[in-house]
């Protein structure tokens, strides 16, 4: 399935922002449907992620994030598998969700896994926010079986302090793996750097 068309400008999600997970694709448009009619909203993204979920993405005023929220999160509470609702999102996380990446050469990397998407946004908003570190890549759900990663470098202490925040934001059954690697060897900190898909390895085209 196709990665979710997100073209995401800074102002479009200021103040907040807020994500929907669903396994049914169908009851997702269902859910996307009622959130726009139920309030003004600045941004509105949707669409299918692997393994046969469908996302739907919503920002703008708190206000009306929140009433939006509510009805997507009441639509199909049977397939919906996680939800996040962030007032204030950092703007790091706005730059990943639009594909960018910031490669920074620094002294530690660290990588936390997650079960679902919306985790994975989740841990990175935490974890840029509450420690001094650069948000390299966020990875979502195409590629990865519906899971989610999340690269931050910095010094060694800041990048265990800012994956401790996002191991303690989240639940148990959103987490997979988290590692830190303090001096990454150059051959994997190259390919880390240039892009975590295999694929593009390989010079395969996606």
């Amino acid at each position: 399935m196709a990665d979710p068309q997100v073209t995401l400008p800074s102002v479009a999600i200021d103040p907040a922002l807020a994500l929907l997970e669903f396994s049914s694709i169908a009851a997702g448009v269902l859910a996307g449907d009622a959130m726009v009619k139920k309030a003004p909203l600045d941004l509105i993204r949707a669409g299918t992620v692997q393994p046969g979920r469908f996302l739907v993405l919503v920002g703008g005023p708190v206000a009306e994030v929140e009433e939006a929220l509510k009805v997507g999160l009441a639509a199909a509470p049977d397939v919906l598998t996680d939800h996040i609702f962030l007032p204030g999102v950092h703007p790091d996380v706005v730059r990943a969700l639009a594909g960018g990446r910031s490669v920074r050469s620094d002294d530690a990397l660290g990588i936390f896994e997650t079960a679902t998407v919306p985790a994975a946004i989740y841990a990175a908003d935490k974890g840029v926010k509450g420690a001094q570190v650069n948000l390299m890549e966020v990875r979502l759900a195409d590629g990865l079986g519906g899971k989610g990663i999340v690269l931050f470098t910095g010094v060694v202490a800041d990048v265990e302090a800012a994956l401790d925040i996002a191991d303690t934001a989240l639940e148990a059954a959103q987490k997979v793996r988290r590692v830190v690697i303090s001096q990454l060897h150059a051959d994997i900190a190259q390919v880390i750097q240039s892009s975590t898909r295999f694929g593009t390895q390989l010079g395969w085209r996606w």
